[in-house]
């Protein structure tokens, strides 16, 4: 705060939190975020009990979080639940996507399963894609990739269900069971509303410890060198492999919009094989 004492000069103070009433502290608090909140509670007890308060944490829970809770689960505190949420994603949609919360922000996150994606050449078609059930996946069904020379994954979520004044990136998320023909053309990615240009990224699904020499058109070339725009797989915790397919800022100002993402490879004609799609991530990030 700043008292003003005369023209030109400004002192300034501070504010001592524990002089004020229980629940003016505890509405001060759920204007901040759930790490100012966890911060505040190592200040004093008094600053505690309102920084651990049901009224804060349920300030940073979504609107209509309830819904989205199974009638099975309880929790001992909002806060509590908060943790839960961003610990143990939720399946949502009858299992076609998964929700969860960005730890630090509260902001809402999403999966995409690949049931809930357009998957070209995935329907009645068993020689190119096939529908497994895996033990580390997310969802009951993963979709495999056999064999295709037309590769082509399209994903849309209502902009409504993403939280406002939020930057989100997305990420194709997959397993590589020896991969091949991903080494060649890289898949051209996006993100951006239906109907705009959006942002784009081009990957190799290969990672790059498996790139090599190989005949491509039964002509023998030596592969190109990616450029540094061009990226390969990443390793993530729970031992997927990611790349980024775009960015998007979510202003809060459109409702009614769709955000699509998409991974394209059409124009190398070869076979492709050996992937095992988990989905597309809908991932809020939050500033260092």
């Amino acid at each position: 705060m700043e008292e003003r004492k005369g023209k030109g000069e400004v002192m300034c103070g501070t504010l001592d939190l524990t002089a004020l009433p229980l629940d003016c502290v505890t509405l001060i608090i759920s204007l901040t975020s759930p790490r100012d909140a966890c911060r505040l509670s190592l200040v004093s007890t008094a600053i505690n009990s309102a920084a651990e308060s049901d009224a804060v944490w349920e300030s940073f829970l979504p609107s209509q979080y309830q819904e989205l809770i199974p009638s099975s689960l309880s929790f001992s505190s909002k806060k509590q639940l908060y943790l839960s949420l961003c610990e143990n994603p939720l399946l949502i949609e009858a299992g076609r996507k998964s929700f969860w919360l960005e730890r630090v922000s509260g902001k809402k996150c999403y999966m995409l399963s690949p049931r809930d994606l357009s998957i070209i050449w995935s329907d009645n078609t068993p020689d190119y894609w096939r529908w497994v059930s895996i033990p580390e996946a997310r969802f009951d069904e993963v979709a495999e990739l056999l064999r295709v020379c037309w590769f082509e994954i399209r994903g849309r979520i209502s902009i409504s269900m993403l939280s406002p004044m939020t930057h989100y990136k997305a990420y194709l998320v997959f397993q590589a069971n020896k991969v091949y023909g991903f080494d060649y053309h890289p898949v051209n990615l996006s993100v951006g509303v239906v109907g705009t240009e959006g942002s784009k990224r081009s990957a190799y699904l290969q990672p790059r410890k498996e790139r090599r020499r190989r005949l491509y058109w039964q002509i023998r070339e030596e592969q190109p060198t990616p450029g540094d725009d061009v990226q390969f797989p990443k390793a993530r915790v729970d031992r997927w492999l990611e790349v980024e397919m775009g960015e998007f800022f979510n202003e809060g100002c459109v409702d009614d919009g769709e955000l699509e993402m998409s991974a394209v490879e059409i124009e190398g004609g070869n076979w492709k094989g050996g992937l095992i799609l988990q989905g597309i991530e809908i991932r809020a990030i939050t500033p260092n």
